[in-house]
């Protein structure tokens, strides 16, 4: 047994010794250091092989400042140390490295790289502070890129983060490698630093042999270089801020008075509201191309260059931060249409406006009562004195100040008294629903005293017809404008019974009837159809017969009895054609006529009603139109003393009186003076339709008596009239007020900025075209003035406030560019453009700010032409004497006095390297030139930051 065991224990000596004698221990993993380089090896070998397409699609991260710019991250560890390693890369860039004018990364201009590593601690700095730890780092970091034969720059952010100080380290390939190092100066920069010519030194001394004398020897050095302008901003003068303080403390721009000129104030919306300039100020960019420069001197002449001689100009506007933000705190027309959304909201259930003011008076609460505070009496004062007494003499062409859309729209005209009250109670304290009706009382009480005074309506047209397209209390007041002129008229001409209500209203012909002009275009039967009176002088020079009895042909005129009509006759308004009289030789006259009684939408409604309840709707349209029938019919007798029934009818309705084939030759004959009593009368008859329902029509013509139009009662009554508008103006539900405010304020706001010149961008009229069409669709359920309001309908106009809000900030970019831009148009449209397309995808239909991407800001550029550039030259003013301690002057190649905000230069030096240092035994591979040296320097007279890279041969 002993032996046995001795045995197995031999054999499994045996076997450990094989199995250390097999075991393989790695030891270029041995160290932390190794593993650290091994890790970071792996992650580059993954991002290499996945290719910057595919990890787009996977996890990696578009930057922020450009759509074009990608990173992802990974994670490692090293001596108890986290540390973050990304990588950045443009997956759509042809090869070339970022230019001067695209959004790049500030490592990609700083050393003109394109796809780069950054490798940095997850502290809170972010930054290595111990420089052995930085060059472990990188030196790490360049182990790995070389096992892993890739080219990528890797940079390792260094020192205080405020210096933004790097170094970095790139292999290309087997003979060079790249070494970078960029720092920061904050302060007190050196005077010879400042100058182009000093800066020019400092980048040779990087190559040249300290002994040198750098002014004695040549070097060709590559130099590009470019300035960056900025227009003083108006906001930063302090005369600007302390009225803009005195505008937030204040009520609205149109009772404030100002000094200083603002630049909107010849825009349509300063009578409301001073808009901030969207435009802040301008940015220029002069960038002058690569050249060849070999002494200092050459540097100091081009720092003596004026900016026109740079070889490109760009330019892009500075735009305010406002333009971001959609959640109503920016004063507008959107904002305040708001808050007339919330009133509505608010009236509805209410019977009367008066009991907003009663209901808050006697409330306790403070909360309702600070949240419905109305201006003091003197604000209110102002509005009515605008309302009804200044501008009397506004003109009434209200199509010139519309959009060909806003009609779809039915509200009243912007001009108009009812427009322009709901534009100023739009402003009225914060429009709320108590501070609407302590206005609209205090407007009907002025609209009465007008009427009790027979004072003329302001901004109404006095004449005309009622456009029903309009909305109702347009229509009202417009119907009151007129009997008030009526009732001037009434009380001028007879100013004994002028103001009483029931004595019969008389005027003269020229202001009740119609123009013969007007006689010559349309008269109307009664089944509506209109025929013009070139018609009926046709067919009345036809021959015309009936079968009359002896009796009536017994009635030819003689003489006598001619000049005896002549005599008796009365309004007439003029010989119609050749038309002759059936029962004489006498001419026929047409007479002047009382205009329709006027009716307004909700009257032409009852009217409907009336005829659906009667049932007979021709019975009852003749009973309806017999007033008017019967004032033309005793006009039409008081012109022709001799006229019959049949004679009415040629006049009133020709297609009505059907001729015989021989009339044309009876009508000739009597126009040459041939006629005789056996040719006269003609032949003809009454048609059929006449015939049917004739019978009232020749009832009320017998009954009909023979008066001039100014003898007759008026088919308008003013007194009834204007009394029954009043009424219906003092006895509106609230909802009913507010929903033809609302759709009247919307159209009014956008028929107010549509009336500002923008230079006709095609895409801001197209945006306002659309606006119309959303507003029409949207108002669309308010127009229908018994339609009760739900919440669905206050969602839906809370959305079009915003959509409004959208289109009034980009109007007022287009008008500010517009003003900037009125030597350069091109550039104007082309900047706009530009923002537009950089804006339409922020115009969401929300309600709320989170719609807006604030992520990133409008930086797109555009080049400048050659002759357009002494007029962006010109908009650089030299600055004022309160601006004077900007004049730094230490840059030089000033614009107007201004000197660049920001100077970018690039140096660099290019090498052969074939029989140069450089190639080694290697020089075959490389007959190309590289670039050894560059520089990039970037800042003002306080502020400078310096990049350099330079390649070795190692």
């Amino acid at each position: 047994m002993a032996s046995t065991s001795n045995s197995q224990s031999s054999i499994q000596d045996d076997d450990d010794q094989e199995e250390e004698i097999e075991h393989f221990d790695d030891f270029t993993l041995a160290s932390s250091w190794e593993r650290f380089i091994s890790e970071i090896e792996a992650v580059c070998r993954q991002w290499l092989a996945t290719g910057p397409k595919n990890l787009v699609k996977k996890d990696a991260v578009c930057l922020d400042f450009s759509k074009n710019i990608y990173k992802v991250r990974s994670e490692l560890k090293y001596a108890m140390k986290n540390y973050s390693m990304e990588y950045y890369f443009e997956p759509f860039n042809d090869g070339k490295v970022a230019d001067w004018i695209s959004t790049s990364h500030d490592l990609q201009q700083s050393f003109g790289v394109k796809d780069f590593l950054v490798i940095a601690p997850q502290s809170a700095s972010g930054v290595v502070l111990d420089a052995p730890e930085a060059s472990k780092l990188l030196s790490a970091v360049s182990i790995a890129m070389s096992n892993s034969s890739s080219l990528w720059p890797a940079f390792v952010p260094v020192h205080d983060p405020s210096r933004r100080a790097y170094i970095g380290i790139q292999n290309m390939g087997t003979i060079f490698t790249r070494r970078f190092e960029a720092d920061r100066i904050g302060s007190q920069v050196p005077i010879k630093l400042m100058h182009l010519e000093g800066l020019y030194e400092l980048f040779v001394s990087k190559f040249a042999y300290s002994t040198v004398d750098l002014s004695m020897h040549l070097f060709k050095v590559h130099f590009r270089m470019k300035l960056t302008y900025r227009t003083l901003p108006t906001d930063d003068d302090p005369e600007v801020q302390q009225e803009s303080e005195f505008l937030e403390s204040g009520r609205h721009s149109e009772f404030e008075t100002h000094n200083k000129i603002q630049w909107d104030d010849d825009c349509p919306w300063s009578e409301w509201y001073s808009a901030e300039d969207p435009v802040k100020g301008l940015e220029l960019l002069t960038i002058w191309s690569e050249r060849t420069v070999d002494t200092s001197l050459v540097m100091a002449e081009l720092e003596n260059a004026s900016p026109l001689e740079a070889d490109k100009w760009f330019i892009f506007p500075n735009l305010s931060p406002y333009l971001e933000t959609s959640d109503g705190s920016t004063i507008g027309f959107a904002s305040q249409l708001r808050l007339l959304v919330n009133a509505l909201d608010s009236s509805l259930g209410a019977q009367f406006m008066e009991d907003f003011v009663s209901a808050v008076e006697n409330s306790g609460s403070d909360n309702m009562k600070s949240s419905a505070v109305i201006p003091p009496p003197t604000v209110l004062d102002r509005v009515l004195k605008d309302l009804f007494h200044e501008d009397a003499e506004v003109k009434l062409d209200f199509a010139d100040a519309e959009n060909k859309n806003s009609r779809a729209i039915k509200g009243a005209p912007l001009e108009s008294l009812f427009a322009q009250f709901c534009l100023h109670a739009l402003w009225f304290g914060n429009c709320n629903i108590r501070a609407i009706a302590v206005l609209w009382i205090e407007f009907v009480r002025e609209i009465r005293w007008c009427w009790e005074e027979s004072q003329p309506l302001p901004r109404m047209p006095t004449n005309g017809t009622v456009d029903l397209s309009t909305c109702l209390i347009y229509q009202k007041l417009h119907m009151l404008a007129i009997c008030i002129e009526k009732k001037h008229q009434e009380n001028k001409e007879h100013p004994d019974v002028g103001d009483k209500k029931t004595s019969p209203y008389i005027e003269g012909k020229a202001q009740i009837t119609k123009q013969s002009s007007s006689l010559l275009e349309v008269t109307e039967d009664s089944s509506g159809e209109r025929d013009s009176l070139t018609a009926r002088n046709d067919l009345g020079s036809h021959g015309v017969a009936t079968s009359l009895s002896n009796s009536e042909q017994q009635n030819f005129a003689s003489p006598t009895d001619t000049k005896l009509s002549e005599y008796i006759r009365m309004g007439s308004a003029g010989v119609v054609g050749s038309t002759m009289l059936l029962n004489s030789c006498q001419q026929m006259h047409a007479p002047f006529t009382q205009d329709p009684p006027l009716m307004t939408e909700d009257m032409h409604e009852e009217r409907l009603k009336a005829v659906e309840a009667f049932g007979d709707s021709f019975s009852f349209s003749a009973q309806l139109e017999k007033e008017i029938l019967s004032s033309d019919m005793s006009a039409f007798k008081a012109a022709n003393p001799d006229a019959v029934f049949e004679d009415f009818i040629r006049w009133h309705s020709p297609r009505d009186w059907e001729n015989d084939d021989n009339g044309k030759l009876a009508v000739s004959q009597a126009k040459a003076g041939e006629v005789s009593k056996n040719e006269w009368p003609p032949r003809g008859r009454l048609s059929e339709r006449m015939s049917d329902h004739g019978s009232s029509w020749r009832k009320i013509w017998n009954e009909a008596p023979s008066l001039p139009a100014f003898k007759q009662k008026p088919l308008l009554d003013p007194n009834r009239e204007g009394e029954k508008v009043l009424h219906y103006l003092e006895t509106m539900r609230p909802h009913q007020l507010l929903e033809q405010m609302v759709c009247t304020a919307f159209r009014a706001a956008a028929d107010t900025l549509n009336r500002t010149a923008f230079g006709g961008l095609k895409l801001m009229t197209s945006k306002l075209g659309q606006l119309y069409l959303t507003m029409a669709s949207t108002l669309k359920s308010l127009q229908r003035n018994s339609l009760s309001v739900d919440s669905e309908i206050i969602e839906d106009l809370t959305r079009l406030c915003v959509i409004f809000e959208h289109v009034e900030k980009l109007l007022t970019v287009a008008a500010s560019l517009h003003r900037k831009f009125l030597q350069a148009p091109r550039l104007s449209e082309a900047i706009f453009s530009d923002f537009y397309n950089f804006y339409l995808p922020k115009m969401g239909t929300g309600s709320g700010s989170h719609d807006i991407d604030k992520s990133q800001e409008f930086t797109k550029k555009q080049q400048i032409m050659a002759r357009e550039k002494e007029v962006v030259a010109s908009m650089f003013t030299p600055p004022t004497a309160n601006q004077s301690w900007r004049k730094v002057l230490s840059l030089g190649n000033l614009l107007n006095g201004h000197e660049p905000i920001l100077r970018e230069i690039i140096f660099s030096k290019r090498d052969h390297v074939s029989g140069g240092y450089y190639a080694g035994s290697y020089a075959g591979g490389y007959p190309q030139e590289i670039e050894t040296y560059r520089m990039y320097l970037c800042g003002t007279s306080n502020d400078l930051r310096v990049a350099l890279a330079v390649a070795s041969c190692d």
